[in-house]
């Protein structure tokens, strides 16, 4: 439903993200209309795997990843695949995840994304506070389980990086693992636990609880397709498909995986690349699963989603136009079974869906090109639940003129 008077900040983009930013400028006394393509929350935000991930703090993008990519590329429903048609048009952004893997870069990246995460924890915090919605969010930890000691050899540079940022983390062997997670198969003598991750309950439902705080403070929905954000004297003019055109004081894309060529016509080129994502969830009673469950050699989790599991992952970089492959998650599903013998697979629903992925692993979050008052908030990758809050007050805090809450130039859409 359209508002009453004209917004003040139009949010392009109604996924988790968006939600957050619309929460964060609501409470900051702004009229916010929210505009989507499609349902809000109905893109990544609804089948993610509802982690805040708030020890990721290292990038896709490093020496570790680039030393596996080979082998698993030769796999093509494997954790990691280019069609072969897609690649002439992703080799550029392919060369930028290479620059971005060498050690000076990942160093950099690492350290912008422990500050982001740092203000993502406590900014989620308040803001499920604020939304009544505590009950929906578990701190059970994660466990990363490896089949070797060699495999954890090469997985230690990571770990002592995030020790260095203060994260905490235990690297267990033999019953200490089975009396975490019960079931598992017996091929993983090492493991390592996380006992301050968190995930929320369902990530759909998630994103609603917080969508219905910001429209409980006044801001509304529309469900549209915007064709172009433009500078407008004093503001800005969003321009839907039909050409019924939007005005307000300022906008914010947040569109995820659409994002790009509305980025573009404000001046900003900005690599952002599609990761399709995969998962299979199943009923509650497939397995008793007590946290999240990471098996880094194979590139997928498995996690609690509202009392049934949820077994995703993988990254297929395919662009947005690409039919789903399936038998990427019947893969994973395949992998997961033998991995936890007592996994019951009946009734899974299988879902695809687009993560917006930088070459650096970072957001690009600030101004436009064009004007101050289009601000960019996409490119979150697999973090854009766990960083949403962090993102919606830096979003808040550059509409109303103030210092963002963090130093925001390793974010800036500029730097590419």
């Amino acid at each position: 439903m359209a508002p009453t008077s004209p917004p003040d900040v139009v949010v392009v983009g109604a996924g988790i993200v968006g939600i957050a930013a619309a929460c964060h400028l609501v409470e900051d006394g702004r009229r916010v209309l929210l505009i989507d393509r499609e349902e809000p929350a109905r893109g990544a935000s609804f089948g993610n795997a509802g982690g805040f991930a708030f020890s990721d703090v290292m990038p896709l993008a490093s020496p570790g990843i680039m030393r596996k990519a080979p082998k698993w590329l030769l796999d093509p429903l494997g954790p990691l695949a280019i069609p072969p048609s897609y690649l002439p048009r992703i080799a550029p952004w392919l060369l930028r995840f290479w620059r971005a893997s060498w050690p000076d870069r990942v160093r950099a990246s690492m350290v912008a994304q422990a500050a982001m995460m740092r203000l993502a924890r406590e900014a989620m915090a308040a803001l499920v506070g604020r939304a009544g919605a505590g009950a929906m969010v578990h701190s059970d930890g994660a466990l990363e389980l490896y089949e070797s000691e060699a495999e954890l050899r090469a997985a230690l540079p990571g770990w002592e990086a995030r020790a260095k940022e203060g994260i905490v983390f235990e690297h267990l062997r033999g019953d200490a693992i089975g009396a975490l997670q019960p079931g598992l198969a017996p091929i993983f003598p090492v493991a390592t636990f996380v006992p301050g991750w968190q995930t929320v309950e369902d990530p759909h439902r998630f994103a609603l609880a917080l969508l219905d705080y910001a429209q409980r403070l006044g801001a509304t929905v529309r469900r549209a397709r915007v064709h172009a954000v433009t500078p407008r004297e004093g503001g800005a003019a969003i321009v839907l498909e039909g050409g019924e055109t939007v005005e307000a004081n300022h906008a914010v894309i947040a569109a995820g995986a659409w994002s790009r060529p509305l980025a573009a016509g404000t001046g900003d080129r900005i690599p952002l690349e599609t990761e399709r994502g995969y998962n299979t969830t199943l009923p509650p009673g497939a397995f008793d699963l007590r946290r999240q469950l990471t098996f880094p050699g194979h590139g997928f989790v498995v996690t609690p989603i509202g009392g049934g599991v949820r077994v995703g992952g993988a990254v297929e970089l395919g662009g947005l136009t690409r039919p789903p492959d399936f038998r990427r998650s019947a893969t994973m599903l395949a992998k997961a079974q033998r991995f936890l013998p007592g996994l019951r697979a009946e009734g899974g629903v299988q879902w695809m869906g687009f993560r917006p992925s930088l070459p650096d692993s970072l957001p690009a979050i600030g101004p436009s090109r064009a004007s101050p008052r289009i601000i960019h908030a996409f490119g979150h990758g697999h973090l854009g639940l766990t960083q949403s809050a962090a993102t919606g007050r830096i979003v808040a805090a550059l509409v109303a003129g103030r210092r963002p809450p963090l130093d925001i130039a390793p974010f800036s859409p500029q730097r590419f």
